[in-house]
C-alpha cells in the first residue's frame, strides 16, 4: 500500500442538512441506527424533533451471516440493539424494531429501510455515516434508490475527523501511531500539562512489559447474568446458529449502559491501577487478568471513549493509579483505536486484499476448536471460544504471531478476528490483523513484522511451563514449533525484509548460523508446517 494515498475517488462526502426542513404534520424523518450506534449522542439523533422521527433499528441476516461471527458475539449485540431501543423508547423516540426472526423480516437492512419508508410515510432519512465500507456503500445507495432526501451526518463520536487524518497522512513516508497519538494527546488535553505531556514524555510503554504470576487478589470483570430478553436472544442465537463458534453457557457481557458503565467503574477502581504493569502478560486459566473488557461497549456505543478517557485521567490526578496505566490505557483508546480507524478510512476497501508476504496457507482447524498441543495458542483459543474474548497480546504475539510464521492466508485470518471477538467491527479489526498482525500491508501501518520465536511467549506468559513441547528447543520431538518456524519466516522473507532497518539483528543473526542448523531449522519447520494439513 503506498502510504501516500489520496481520498479515493468514490469518497463521499457527508451530506449535512443546514436546517432542520419543515415537513407536513403526518411526515416522517426516519433514522436507522445499526449495532454499533447505540448511543444517546448520536449525530443523527441531535436537534430532531423526537415527535417527528421514527428510529428503526433492524436484526438482519446480512449482518448476522456476513461473516461466522461467535454466538456470544451475536448474542451480545443483538441482546445490546434491544436493550438499547427501550432505553431510546424511555425517552421519548418512537423506535420501529424488526426482530431476526419476524416473518416479513427482509433480510438486509436497505430492505428493512424500503420497508420502513412505506409503513411510516417518511418523508427524509437521517442516517450517522457508517463504520465499514461495505456499510458505507449501502448508505451511498439510498439516494439513488429511494425518491426522499438522505442525510448522512458524520459520526462524531470519534476524536479525530476523516478530514483531519487525511490531511496528518498527507506527505507523510511512514504513517506512525506515536506521532498520530501525539497530536490527540494535544487536541484532547488528556495528561497534559500546557504544552508539555505529563511526566516528562508520552510514552511509558517501556514501563507496561512486567510478566505477571497467579494471585489471589486478582481482579474479576463483573459478571452480569442474563436477563430474560438475552435469555431469548441467546435461544434464537443458538436455534439459527448453532453450528458457529462459542459458547453461550458463560455469557456474562453487560447489555445497558448502566451495566456498562459499571463495569468501566470497576476498573477504574479495581483493575486499572496494574493494568500497565501487565498489559502484556499471560497465564493460563486467566483470560482477563487486569483488562478492562470494556472495548465491546466503547466499540458498540454504550460506552463514550473520551469520556472514559477523562474518568482515567481523574483517577490519576486523584493519585489513585501510576502514570504508566493512566498513559496506556489513554494511548489505546485516543491514540491506536483512533489511529487504526484513520488507516481503514485511508487505504480504501481494497486494503482487505492486501498480501505484501504472499502468505497462502488455510486456516488450521484448531483455530475453530482451540485442539492443539501448542498450550499458548489452546489457551488464547480457548478462551476465544468461551468468552469471545482474547486480550491485546494474546491476540497479537499468539494466534497473531503462530499465522505469520505459519504463513497463514491473512484474508482467512482476518475473517477470523472478525468472526470471533466481540468487540471485533472491520474499521478496528481489518488494520489490526492485516498491518499489525500480518505485516500483509507491507509495512504502511506497522514498522516491523511482530514474529517471535518461543522465548518472548516464555518470557510474558507461564504457557511454556505447561507445554509438552520445550521452548528451549528449536528441533526435535519436542522442539517448540514456534522457533523452528520463526527461522524458517526469516530465511523465507529475506528478499522482503532484510532491508528494514529493524530487521537487521535477526538476519545478522541468520548470518552467523551454520548451514547445516539453517537446514535443520527450515526441515523442521517444514515437517511441523505438513502436520497443519
Amino acid at each position: 500500500m503506498n502510504p501516500k494515498r489520496t481520498r479515493p475517488s468514490f469518497w463521499k462526502p457527508c451530506i449535512a442538512l443546514q436546517s432542520a426542513p419543515r415537513y407536513g404534520a403526518d411526515m416522517t424523518i426516519l433514522i436507522p441506527i445499526f449495532g454499533d450506534q447505540l448511543s444517546h449522542g448520536l449525530s443523527s439523533l441531535a436537534g430532531q424533533d423526537k415527535i417527528a422521527c421514527v428510529i428503526l433499528m433492524a436484526e438482519v441476516d446480512e449482518e448476522t451471516e456476513y461473516v461466522p461471527h461467535h454466538k456470544s458475539k451475536m448474542a451480545y449485540i443483538l441482546s445490546a440493539m434491544r436493550h438499547h431501543a427501550e432505553d431510546l423508547r424511555s425517552a421519548g423516540w418512537t423506535v420501529d424494531y424488526v426482530k431476526l426472526t419476524d416473518a416479513n423480516n427482509s433480510g438486509s437492512l436497505t430492505g428493512e429501510v424500503a420497508r420502513a419508508i412505506e409503513r411510516h410515510n417518511v418523508c427524509a432519512l437521517r442516517v450517522t455515516e457508517a463504520g465499514e465500507w461495505r456499510v458505507k456503500a449501502m448508505l451511498d445507495s439510498w439516494s439513488d434508490r429511494f425518491d426522499v432526501p438522505v442525510t448522512i451526518l458524520p459520526d462524531d463520536r470519534f476524536l479525530c475527523t476523516h478530514g483531519e487524518f487525511e490531511r496528518w497522512a498527507k506527505d507523510r513516508k511512514q504513517l506512525r501511531m506515536e506521532f498520530f497519538y501525539r497530536d490527540m494527546r494535544r487536541k484532547s488535553g488528556l495528561l497534559m500539562n500546557g504544552d508539555a505531556p505529563e511526566g516528562g514524555q508520552w510514552n511509558f510503554d517501556a514501563e507496561n512489559r512486567k510478566p505477571a504470576k497467579h494471585d489471589l487478589t486478582m481482579p474479576k470483570p463483573l459478571h452480569f447474568a442474563p436477563n430474560a430478553v438475552t435469555q431469548d436472544v441467546i435461544q434464537m442465537v443458538e436455534s439459527r446458529y448453532g453450528a458457529n463458534i462459542g459458547q453461550t453457557g458463560k455469557f456474562g457481557f453487560a447489555v445497558t449502559r448502566e451495566d456498562a458503565l459499571q463495569q468501566q467503574q470497576h476498573f477504574l477502581a479495581h483493575a486499572l491501577p496494574n493494568f500497565g504493569d501487565y498489559q502484556d502478560a499471560m497465564l493460563t486459566g486467566e483470560p482477563f487478568l487486569w483488562h478492562s473488557i470494556l472495548s465491546p461497549y466503547i466499540n458498540s456505543g454504550l460506552l463514550d471513549p473520551l469520556e472514559l478517557c477523562r474518568a482515567v485521567e481523574v483517577q490519576y490526578r486523584a493519585g489513585k493509579v501510576p502514570i504508566n496505566a493512566a498513559e496506556g490505557f489513554i494511548r489505546q483508546v485516543i491514540g491506536w483505536r483512533e489511529y487504526v480507524r484513520g488507516i481503514y478510512w485511508h487505504a480504501g476497501p481494497e486494503y482487505v486484499e492486501s498480501n505484501a508476504l504472499a502468505a497462502t496457507r488455510p486456516l488450521p482447524e484448531f483455530y475453530w476448536t482451540g485442539k492443539t498441543d501448542m498450550l499458548c495458542l489452546s489457551q488464547a483459543i480457548g478462551q476465544t471460544i468461551a468468552h469471545s474474548y482474547a486480550h491485546h497480546i494474546q491476540r497479537l504475539m499468539i494466534t497473531g504471531n503462530f499465522a505469520l510464521l505459519a504463513g497463514l492466508d491473512p484474508k482467512q485470518v482476518h475473517r477470523w478476528y472478525l468472526a470471533v471477538y466481540a468487540d471485533a467491527y472491520e474499521w478496528v479489526e481489518l488494520p489490526n490483523s492485516l498491518g499489525m498482525s500480518q505485516f500483509a500491508d507491507g509495512g504502511m501501518l506497522a514498522s516491523k513484522p511482530y514474529a517471535a520465536s518461543g522465548a518472548y511467549i516464555n518470557r510474558m506468559s507461564d504457557y511454556c511451563s505447561h507445554c509438552r513441547y520445550d521452548v528451549k528447543q528449536r528441533v526435535g520431538p519436542k522442539a517448540c514449533p514456534f522457533n523452528a518456524l520463526y527461522w524458517d519466516f526469516i530465511a523465507r522473507n529475506e528478499t522482503k525484509l532484510r532491508k528494514n532497518p529493524r530487521m537487521a539483528m535477526p538476519y545478522k543473526n541468520w548470518e552467523r548460523m551454520a548451514d547445516a542448523d539453517k537446514e535443520k531449522l527450515r526441515s523442521h519447520a517444514q515437517l511441523f508446517l505438513e502436520t497443519l494439513g
